[in-house]
């Protein structure tokens, strides 16, 4: 009777070097796998996996090398004890990354023959490793942009008129600046939840949970804006209503073809300079009911406009909610910004920056894109 051989993984992102561990392992007897549970590489690198316990489950038990694979019942480093109660094995397998001093004594303990294999590759094929593939793949998770009704999310603001905020969801077509008005700190919370994208679940509860997890309870600091969530999870354009609270009273959304490809083609955004350390975009403000009103009408405009594909009164009603940005808070205008803003604005229709400003891009709406403009693909549902 063959022995039984035992050997335990997250197995996460399944490559070549996994399959070899497997075939080395295989040929000192009949191989089971123990498979760390969702809630196990959670607790021990503080992120989700990329593939689902089910999913790792299934891919293991089809390569031929294997008997049998399970899911350990335990937690942490240790994981696999009941795993190995259960099914007796006679040889306990790891390579050199997974020995330790902990694992070699477990198995003295029980009479299992300790093995130790080094990392090869089969014949042809380079070394694999987890680690080495997440460095470069790239994130699939959205940037949002915001094109009316910035600052209206933020309650200090609504309490004095409510209104609504209009964001777009972006394909990650390129890699966004740090502190550039991209909700780039809202999508790194969102990496830390969801490392390479978005799962297939409701939109606005998704939002929900990321509006949460960066804004913890305890925390004593500037809370962000709902809108950076919504628009990084809620596929299409979307206007959520503001009224004196942090999270919108109510979302709506569109994804109608024609009218995304419309937006695609009449913005693009060119790379100012991000933020400067220092900068305070709040200082000077300027908050009252004429002034938030004016922000509230120029989105419900801009909404409008977008409905109808009124190029013109979209560039105009664009205008206005960044005019009535600036009003509010005109240290959104530091030094250096309107120099950049002076560049463009004989060639497009209308401009402002996205976020709260201070630096970073410029978005624009144009009756065509600038060359060398930096194109938004808009994210549409299912994707």
């Amino acid at each position: 009777m063959a022995k039984k051989v035992f050997v335990s993984g997250c197995y996460d992102m399944l490559h070549s070097g996994h399959v070899a561990f497997f075939k080395d392992a295989a040929r000192y007897g009949d191989l089971y796998v123990g498979i760390g549970s969702d809630a196990t590489i959670f607790g021990l690198k503080a992120r989700q996996t990329v593939c689902s316990e089910a999913e790792r489950l299934y891919m293991v038990k089809a390569i031929r090398h294997v008997k049998d694979a399970c899911i350990n019942e335990g937690s942490g480093m240790m994981d696999f004890v009941k795993s190995v109660e259960r099914i007796k094995p006679d040889i306990f397998v790891v390579n050199e990354d997974g020995d330790s001093d902990v694992k070699r004594t477990f198995c003295e303990e029980r009479g299992i023959e300790y093995v130790v294999l080094k990392r090869v590759p089969d014949a042809g094929l380079e070394a694999r490793s987890t680690t080495a593939i997440r460095t470069t793949v790239k994130s699939r998770l959205p940037f949002r942009l915001d094109l009316a009704g910035t600052w209206i999310d933020q309650p200090h603001v609504s309490k004095f008129h409510p209104g609504w905020a209009l964001t777009i969801s972006l394909e990650p077509t390129i890699e966004f600046e740090e502190r550039c008005g991209m909700s780039t700190s809202t999508r790194n919370a969102a990496k830390k939840i969801w490392p390479y994208q978005l799962p297939n679940y409701n939109s606005e509860m998704l939002a929900r949970l990321l509006f949460c997890f960066e804004n913890e309870p305890n925390k004593q600091e500037h809370v962000s804006g709902a809108q950076d969530a919504i628009g990084i999870c809620v596929p299409g354009l979307s206007r959520h209503y503001y009224d004196n609270n942090y999270w919108p009273d109510k979302i709506e959304t569109c994804v109608d073809e024609d009218i995304l490809c419309w937006l695609e083609e009449h913005i693009c955004m060119k790379l100012m300079f991000p933020r400067r350390p220092g900068t305070s975009v709040v200082k000077g403000c300027n908050l009252n009911e004429e002034n938030v009103k004016a922000l509230a009408d120029a989105a419900s405009r801009c909404w409008d406009a977008i409905m109808r594909k009124d190029l013109d009164g979209f560039a105009a009603a664009f205008k206005a909610s960044f005019e009535a940005q600036i009003k509010l808070f005109p240290g959104m205008l530091a030094d250096g910004v309107e120099e950049e803003i002076a560049k463009y604005k004989d060639r497009v229709l209308a401009w402002k920056m996205p976020g709260a400003g201070g630096g970073g891009y410029l978005a624009m709406v144009c009756e065509k894109p600038l060359e060398d403009s930096i194109r938004v693909k808009i994210r549409r549902r299912g994707e």
